[in-house]
């Protein structure tokens, strides 16, 4: 546990400015989108102290300009904690619970002593939702704690309920034929939800799985929290956020969060640069940027899976297969990491593909993926429908192609093709002649109807974090929250 060396100290004005520990879960999304929400509270003048595992801040310090661009921001500062496992521990898919694990057995003591011994004091908490140990930390400190969820309104009411669909006998899933059974016991759902589009988690025969109960335990222990933070609209998700509040009342909706600081930073004239920086764990290659600007308007389909995700060889090459018989331009982000053999071991990426067919192909380890949506050449996005991933492509008013990898994943695929109209739900599907088809449904044969929605949603989006929308209102009055929360808290101590 240590203070990043490059940053200078806490300033100690002013004074009154409350002093907020972030934590996020050691994962691209989670990182990147409270590193976010980090920025906008640093800018209203709290501040903010950002706790990362060691293996996080030296992936971003080594790809990114993190530390010389949160150094402008008076009592700022990065702070590590371990993850108790090896250097070269593979951090991608499901071993990712594995962190989340060790961090939840080792990593609270070491917390517990960062909060009594940090100076300035602690005042206020940010934790990531999916884990346990910071909530409890705080309240047996006695410092005040909102949770984090980095997941869609939709998938936290989707995790929620998962109790009930125990008591219910929805649960478990029982084989192939039952997964487009419609599930009765998500309220707001019940019309569109079925056990395919049900969190990868419930996928198993055991219902007492560590993983499920590990993900139902942390989304139910939410209301110990004095509040919820949400990175999504009101206008993309009111009739589930209304469920919630039956549960969580206090719950901030504060996204589209890359949009949201993008507008207050242009609101103050800050420079272009100060918004377009990554947040990446992966060196970016921004040839792909030139390579787009040579291709014609709305014509390349974006292919990314994340950073998480892994593929087999086989599916990658159906993939492969049905996105050039599709014979559309594409722009492809294939991680080193992310293509593995039936026992789980990465296989090298096979040289078509490295390559690409060079006339209308494009093929990156990594790519800059919000300059990349927001590029006038992109006509479709063929995503794993990470929440990040989706609301940028919200934002950029792209339509989608989503096959769900894991976790929230699978739920928000079904509300981008079911509910919002917003593109197509490949899940559980992984052939050449699916893939072919539905790149062509995308990107000419029903594009105006999914363009048309994605525009309307895009607009609503920009409504939101713009002066007066719910999402810019609803950051203020977090912000003025934590304020108050925290000088009593202060008081008290």
């Amino acid at each position: 546990m240590e203070q990043s060396s490059s940053n200078p100290p806490p300033s100690p004005s002013p004074a009154a400015a409350p002093h907020v520990l972030i934590f996020p879960c050691p994962a691209q999304g989670h990182v990147n989108s409270m590193l976010k929400l980090a920025e906008l509270l640093s800018l209203a003048g709290l501040k903010v102290s950002f706790l990362n595992t060691e293996h996080i801040h030296e992936l971003l310090i080594q790809f990114t300009d993190v530390e010389s661009r949160f150094a402008k921001y008076p009592g700022f500062q990065f702070m590590t904690i371990s993850d108790h496992l090896p250097v070269d521990f593979p951090r991608t898919g499901n071993l990712l619970l594995e962190v989340m694990e060790s961090m939840e057995v080792k990593s609270k003591p070491t917390f517990k002593r960062l909060l009594i011994e940090s100076r300035p004091p602690v005042n206020f908490i940010i934790g990531d939702g999916i884990f346990g140990f910071p909530l409890d930390v705080a309240i047996e400190l006695g410092i005040p704690v909102f949770r984090f969820r980095t997941i869609s309104a939709c998938c936290f009411w989707g995790y929620f309920c998962i109790p009930d669909l125990l008591e219910a006998c929805e649960l478990p899933i029982k084989g192939e034929e039952d997964m487009d059974r419609l599930v009765t016991k998500v309220p707001g759902m019940e019309k569109f939800l079925r056990c395919r589009d049900l969190p990868s988690f419930c996928r198993v025969n055991d219902m007492t799985d560590p993983i499920l109960l590990m993900v139902l335990n942390e989304t139910r222990q939410t209301p110990r929290a004095q509040a919820l933070i949400l990175n999504t609209f009101e206008d993309l998700e009111a009739p589930i956020l209304s469920e919630i509040r039956k549960h969580c009342p206090k719950t901030y909706t504060i996204g589209p969060l890359h949009e949201l600081l993008k507008t207050k930073l242009r609101a103050i004239k800050k420079q272009e640069s100060s918004y377009q920086s990554s947040n990446s764990l992966w060196e970016v290659d921004r040839s792909c940027i030139t390579w787009l600007d040579t291709q014609p308007s709305e014509s390349v389909l974006y292919i990314s899976f994340g950073s998480i995700t892994v593929m087999t060889r086989d599916q990658l090459m159906e993939f492969w297969h049905g996105i050039v018989n599709s014979k559309k331009r594409f722009l492809w982000v294939i991680r080193p990491d992310s293509v593995t053999n039936n026992d789980g071991e990465v296989e090298k990426i096979p040289e078509e593909l490295q390559e690409g067919p060079k006339e209308r192909g494009y093929v990156v380890k990594w790519a800059p993926q919000e300059e990349v949506l927001a590029h006038e050449a992109i006509g479709g996005f063929l995503t794993h429908s990470g929440w990040n991933s989706t609301l940028e492509s919200i934002v950029a008013g792209v339509p989608m192609i989503c096959w769900p990898y894991f976790a929230d994943q699978q739920l928000n695929s079904r509300f981008v093709s079911e509910v919002w109209k917003l593109g197509l739900d490949m899940k559980d599907l992984c052939d050449r002649g699916a893939v072919e088809m539905m790149v062509n449904d995308l990107m000419v044969d029903r594009r105006d109807e999914f363009v048309r929605s994605a525009a309307r949603m895009a607009e609503l989006a920009r409504k939101s974090v713009s002066e007066g929308g719910t999402s810019s209102c609803n950051l203020n009055r977090l912000i003025e929250d934590i304020r108050l929360m925290s000088s009593v808290q202060a008081h008290d101590n």
